[in-house]
């Protein structure tokens, strides 16, 4: 996969030019400070991923996004120092949005995601057979007067109430009318991992995992959530953490 990376802050591309030497896979092709040089290199180099900063001169990252054909750019994952650009991010159908400092981890699964996007995409320009996915790729909110769209890699975790499920974000929660068995069907455990009989947890949130005695387990998320941890799934969350 040929990475184009976008930033107007050289620490942040030597960071991230680090963690790509981790990716087998992968090649970076090309660098670009702000959005006239990434719209000049995505042109000339045709690159498959652009990691592309939000906030940057001349033109920043959403504005560079919004020039480029869909069916024609490539995948693109933001990545900024600001939560609230996500739902901006998600509206111009990024593959991801990782949070500066970027980590190793999120930054393969952003990648992992924009290949398994890239392949579904070519696949259906060459009039091949896509292999439907039996996962939702976001989740329908109801609002007051309307609806909005949760997409399901802005979840950080999710929790029973009641009748309802709360879907956490970075920037907000959502009370969704659904079961947790229910959810167990419509998502991709490889986003969101079923930790409770009533939590999901995405476990690139998890910063610290505590023993509170032989059976309980808790999870310390990045936003400061503790999430209990059931009994019956204790060994595969333990085992899922030390991949």
């Amino acid at each position: 996969m040929r990475v184009l990376l976008v930033d107007d802050e050289p620490p942040a591309l030597d960071r991230l030019t680090a963690f790509f030497t981790n990716i087998p896979g992968t090649e970076i092709v090309g660098t670009a400070a702000n959005g006239i040089e990434a719209q000049a290199a995505i042109e000339r180099l045709r690159p498959d991923l652009v990691m592309l900063d939000i906030q940057m001169p001349e033109m920043g990252g959403l504005a560079l996004a919004g020039t480029l054909p869909f069916d024609e750019r490539p995948e693109i994952v933001f990545v900024t120092a600001f939560e609230q650009f996500a739902p901006d991010a998600f509206e111009v159908e990024a593959a991801d949005y990782l949070l500066k400092p970027v980590r190793l981890d999120r930054l393969r699964q952003a990648v992992e995601r924009a290949k398994r996007r890239q392949t579904g995409r070519r696949a259906a320009h060459q009039g091949l057979p896509v292999a439907p996915s039996n996962f939702d790729e976001a989740l329908w909110v109801p609002l007051r007067d309307g609806q909005t769209r949760v997409p399901v890699a802005s979840i950080d975790w999710i929790e029973a109430a009641g009748d309802y499920a709360m879907l956490h974000t970075s920037l907000r929660s959502h009370l969704l009318r659904t079961t947790m068995s229910a959810l167990e069907k419509r998502i991709d455990p490889a986003e969101l991992m079923r930790v409770h009989r009533s939590a999901f947890v995405r476990l690139t949130r998890v910063v610290e995992m505590r023993r509170i005695d032989k059976w309980l387990l808790t999870l310390v998320l990045s936003d400061g959530a503790e999430v209990a941890v059931g009994p019956n799934y204790a060994k595969a969350v333990t085992a899922a953490l030390a991949e």
